[in-house]
């Protein structure tokens, strides 16, 4: 792609989250959300792949279905309130259409269908993007209208998202499709708690964030795209895969690592109200994830493949450290010690 092209779509990207992030009148966050969806359209379609092209057209029709019923939810609620503001959200039928929308726009469970799919077909570093950034503006949305959404629903897609990203991500041997059935577990997670706790909501997804760019720019450096290449990557850096395992198992979330820390949250803010057995479920499901973690990782630091492959194995060669991985790694891994800090400014 040409650079000059490449810097437009960039700067758009970042200008259209802005503009969704920052506006409080309903026309303008459709605007920024029009505006990332155009920009990323080319970065997802720039290989010229038939599958390429294929992610870009769906993720154009479901992005355009969704955007279209936020501008009909927000037209409604105006009807019936007069207000535009997004905080202003109180007609009933209004805030369950907005719910559906958001959850498009997310992927989140039962409107899910298109992200695997989507993200399959887009380089890793599109994939960083759709799975990061492009998910910003519909979770500020959520923020900001969560005194007035539905708990019910929200708690229901929560649980079925837990269940289905788990599910779901059990036989797939892509990684991308496996990081798109984490995003959509993880969004579950975030979901339960969006209504009672919004701001542990944003603090879980900028976890996640970090966890999920450590874990796309650790493959994009190492150039996998399936187990297979996986298992014969630990020639090329050993002690980067090294450092993906403890990547892994911060996203699924296990104790020592800085992944335990939302869930820990989410969890006793649960409790807190009263919904001990949708903890409990969750908890459960998260174990699902689990499972795909712990693949990707064994395929990560095995050492010698467990059967004949058809993949040689790479060549060791000496690569520029990447800084910004190695910050990301710290960071993924080592800021549990500082959860009473974080829980306090939260």
């Amino acid at each position: 792609m040409n650079p000059q092209a490449k810097l437009v779509f960039t700067i758009s990207l970042l200008l259209g989250t802005t503009i969704a992030i920052s506006s409080n009148h309903w026309i303008m966050a459709w605007t920024g959300l029009e505006i990332n969806t155009l920009a990323i359209l080319p970065l997802i379609s720039k290989s010229h792949h038939p599958r390429a092209i294929e992610a870009a057209t769906k993720y154009f029709l479901v992005q355009a279905a969704a955007s279209t019923l936020i501008l009909f939810s927000s037209m409604t609620n105006a009807w019936s309130t007069g207000q535009w503001d997004i905080t202003q959200m109180s007609d009933p039928t209004s805030c369950l259409i907005l719910t559906s929308a958001i959850a498009m726009k997310l992927g989140l469970v039962p409107f899910h269908f298109w992200f695997p799919e989507v993200l399959q077909g887009s380089p890793l570093t599109t994939g960083l993007l759709l799975s990061t950034i492009m998910k910003f503006p519909p979770i500020t949305m959520l923020f900001m209208t969560s005194h007035s959404l539905n708990p019910a629903l929200l708690t229901t897609m929560a649980i079925l998202s837990t269940a289905l990203g788990g599910w779901m991500g059990l036989n797939q041997t892509q990684t991308r499709k496996i990081m798109a059935y984490s995003s959509i577990s993880h969004l579950g997670w975030m979901a339960a708690i969006i209504v009672y706790d919004p701001k542990l909501t944003l603090l879980n997804f900028y976890l996640y964030t970090l966890m999920t760019a450590t874990v796309f720019l650790t493959l994009n450096s190492i150039k996998v795209l399936k187990l297979s290449t996986l298992m014969t990557a630990w020639t090329k850096t050993p002690m980067l895969n090294t450092m993906l395992l403890l990547a892994l198992l911060s996203l699924a979330g296990l104790p020592p690592l800085t992944g335990f820390l939302p869930k820990w949250l989410i969890i006793q803010e649960l409790t807190k109200q009263d919904m001990a057995l949708t903890a409990t479920i969750l908890s459960l499901l998260s174990l699902l994830s689990l499972f795909f973690y712990l693949r990707l990782a064994y395929c990560a630091t095995i050492t010698l493949p467990p059967h004949t492959t058809n993949h040689m194995k790479q060549w060791h060669t000496n690569k520029p450290t990447n800084t910004s991985i190695a910050v990301l790694m710290t960071l993924s891994t080592m800021l549990l010690p500082i959860s009473p800090m974080i829980s306090s400014i939260i």
